[in-house]
């Protein structure tokens, strides 16, 4: 309805403004590290550590926020977690050194590791089972995002970077490359993403307001506020309320609540009443996540999945534009030319999630399979990549694996938060995006050992070709845990 609309497109200008750079970290620090390199002269470890604090801001943002949400409520863990991202977003670009910027990137982090596992979370409460595909669609706002961020970049960076390329695997840690005021591009569009993050953040929590969500409510006892907040969304919506307290009632009854029908766990009421530490000690979200063999097998195979798709995604995101930037200055290709070619490799992700909307809707197989054949893709597409010897070859099979890549998350985002019931929702997601950022974290430091490898041969036309074996490797590795997944809770309805 107008509701959903509404504050789907609240939740979209976040995904494409408030995320595009910063949720999306990899792609930003893919093509900045080496500009950032040259102005404070870090070579390859240099350019794992930032990958890796970034890293472990998501991880830590994913456990803390993934609890928080089902404690403390979708509202408030949402408005924080963008809150915390726009206002170190904006941090950024003033770093006085290179360790203050790794602290500001992990806290951004932190905000964005819980922030992406919320949204999914939120739009699904919100969503009547047959517009479940509109998960898969809501990720077009990530391509969008990134697409816009390579745009912005492509008119800030090259006019604002210098022109000389030092190579700073040579100098000591701080030695400076290049005279500073030559290189100021990296803080002005840091400065730009951070400024445009804190203007959606703003519109977000003042124009596009939404309520707290109805099953969140109802697993905490508070069935009065639930039921108002339909009644608004039915009025917003132009529609005639028809769901009332009474109905809430008898469904006590029919044991629609986890929570309320587990005798291992407290009652709603009961934990509505204690204080938040209280909270957080009497709730058993973990173990709920393995009350049958069934929820543990699923549950086991879902972070497995994250595990290496993040390892898959984080390594790749990281080093691609490097080694695009390498691989394009060996045949001759300019900065300018470079982040152009961004841009039309970004551009088609936002298809691959219009897609993705349409094969989540193939019931019976569509969410399984689409994600293993695009998991697949993703992995040949990164092989050919290493393969590949001309700009259009670069181009294609760089568009190829991100069209795949987004194509696999957007099944992904939109599942995970399906399978599992609202009272434990927020817990589990969170996990899942606690685990596979916690090999978020390792890829860049296992990326950079064998980008090292290759430092200052640039000439060598297999440059950085380890890091694509290894991100291909690990996709597939995601992709028979896909396959091991039954069929029948693919698309399954929970509450």
């Amino acid at each position: 309805g107008r509701y959903w609309a509404f504050n789907g497109a609240g939740t979209g200008l976040l995904f494409t403004f408030f995320n595009f750079g910063l949720t999306i970290g990899a792609f930003c620090w893919g093509f900045l590290v080496d500009i950032i390199g040259r102005y404070w002269a870090f070579n390859g470890a240099g350019t794992g550590l930032l990958f890796t604090f970034f890293n472990f801001g998501l991880t830590i943002g994913a456990f803390c926020w993934g609890f928080l949400v089902d404690i403390i409520g979708r509202y408030w863990a949402f408005n924080g977690t963008c809150l915390i991202t726009a206002a170190f977003g904006l941090c950024l670009g003033a770093s006085p050194n290179y360790a203050t910027l790794l602290l500001f990137a992990s806290l951004c982090g932190f905000g964005v590791g819980g922030n992406i596992p919320i949204d999914t979370t939120i739009c699904l409460e919100f969503l009547p089972q047959n517009r479940r595909f509109l998960l898969a669609i809501l990720s077009a706002f990530q391509p969008l995002g990134v697409m816009v961020a390579c745009g912005i970049a492509y008119g800030i960076i090259p006019k604002y970077t210098c022109k000389v390329q030092v190579h700073c695997g040579s100098l000591s840690f701080g030695e400076p490359c290049c005279d500073k005021s030559s290189n100021y591009g990296w803080r002005y569009y840091l400065y730009c993403l951070g400024t445009i993050s804190i203007v959606i953040f703003l519109l977000r929590f003042l124009v596009f307001k939404f309520h707290e969500s109805p099953k969140f409510l109802m697993a905490r006892g508070q069935d009065e506020k639930a039921a108002n907040v339909l009644h608004s969304i039915a009025v917003f919506n132009h529609r005639k309320p028809i769901i009332t307290l009474e109905h809430f009632q008898a469904l006590i009854d029919d044991h629609s609540s986890l929570l309320s029908s587990s005798s291992s766990s407290p009652s709603p009421s009961s934990i509505e009443n204690l204080s938040l530490l209280d909270k957080i000690k009497k709730s058993n979200r973990i173990l709920e996540l393995f009350s049958t063999r069934d929820v543990t097998y699923m549950t086991l195979l879902t972070w497995f999945t994250y595990m290496f798709d993040y390892l898959s995604f984080s390594a790749a995101g990281a080093y691609i534009p490097l080694i695009l930037q390498v691989k394009g200055a060996q045949i001759g290709v300019s900065t300018a030319e470079t982040y152009r070619n961004y841009i039309i490799i970004y551009t088609p992700g936002i298809l691959a999630a219009l897609f993705g909307g349409f094969v989540y809707k193939i019931p019976g197989y569509g969410r399984k399979w689409g994600m293993v054949i695009a998991s697949i893709l993703q992995g040949v597409s990164l092989f050919l990549y290493a393969a590949a010897t001309t700009e259009k070859a670069y181009i294609g099979f760089n568009v190829l694996a991100y069209f795949m890549q987004t194509l696999f998350n957007a099944i992904l985002y939109g599942w995970t938060p399906e399978i599992f019931p609202a009272p434990v929702r927020g817990s589990a997601c969170g996990l899942a995006s606690f685990f596979g950022r916690i090999f978020g974290v390792i890829a860049p430091v296992i990326s950079a050992q064998i980008w090292a490898t290759y430092e200052g041969d640039t000439s060598n036309p297999h440059y950085g070709n380890g890091v694509l074996y290894f991100a291909g490797s690990a996709v597939w590795v995601a992709t028979l845990c896909i396959i091991l997944m039954p069929s029948k809770r693919m698309g399954a309805q929970s509450y």
